[in-house]
């Protein structure tokens, strides 16, 4: 049987507080539903993600910061760690991540130790969905370093929207000096009210944007307070409470990444 080749997307965003974690968290669940095998990889010292997937730091004995050290010891599968749902694995990120930045700082090639870290997973996914701290960092260029798309979350709120065109940039600094496969697949709107004239007008305005709007999904993250409470017990909100809007929502935004 020929090897998977799995699609690499970065979740990132600079600004905090947009839906990152939840998006990459919920989409990735979403993804197991439809069949695929999905890795999320977490890159954020704050370690929400694997939080939000039921592990505690308790159950992490290699993680990410492990492999960002270059340990020949240490292989990339040491550190995966199953969650409960089928077809959805975690690379756990903990605490310690913080320190790599000042750790690895004056290191050649340091901008690639993830790539070399994680060698040899991508062939046992379908999709490597890979979480950022809300900061351009040695982290976050990491990831862009490894990953071929960006998939960015963006708050119906016209804070999030103004913070867009700096992340583009990035994007494309990026791929001029490191990384010339990176591509922006796409900016996905989140916690949209439509009750409110603020979401309304930043959802229009993401429309009708030449930069932004070829590039907008279809689909509209709703504002859903199940997608907080599937967090807070650990358990994407598609199996914590599949009827509700959230879940929904992931699902067919799912559906219209994977085509």
């Amino acid at each position: 049987m020929a090897s998977k080749t799995a699609r690499k997307i970065a979740v990132a965003n600079e600004k905090g507080g947009v839906g990152k974690t939840a998006t990459i968290v919920n989409l990735g669940a979403a993804l197991t539903l439809r069949g695929n095998k999905v890795l999320i990889v977490d890159m954020d010292p704050q370690f929400n993600a694997t939080q939000g997937l039921g592990i505690s730091s308790e159950d992490v004995s290699i993680s990410v910061y492990d492999l960002l050290q270059g340990n020949p010891d240490i292989a990339p599968a040491d550190a995966v760690l199953p969650t409960r749902w089928k077809g959805l694995d975690v690379l756990p990120s903990v605490p310690d991540l913080a320190g790599a930045e000042v750790e690895l700082v004056d290191e050649a090639g340091r901008e690639n130790r993830l790539r070399e870290g994680v060698a040899g997973l991508n062939g046992n996914y379908d999709f490597i969905l890979l979480d950022t701290p809300p900061s351009l960092s040695l982290l976050t260029v990491n990831v862009f370093a490894y990953a071929d798309e960006v998939l960015i979350p963006c708050q119906t709120h016209p804070y999030a929207f103004g913070a867009l065109n700096e992340l583009f940039d990035t994007i494309g600094a990026i791929r001029r000096g490191i990384n010339t496969r990176l591509e922006t697949t796409g900016v996905v709107a989140t916690f949209y009210d439509q009750r409110t004239r603020v979401s309304n007008h930043t959802l229009d305005r993401l429309k009708s944007d030449e930069r932004y709007g070829p590039l907008l999904f279809d689909t509209v993250i709703r504002a859903n307070t199940t997608v907080a409470e599937s967090a807070h017990v650990g358990k994407p909100v598609v199996f914590y409470r599949p009827s509700s809007f959230g879940a929904r929502d992931y699902i067919q935004l799912a559906e219209e990444l994977a085509g």
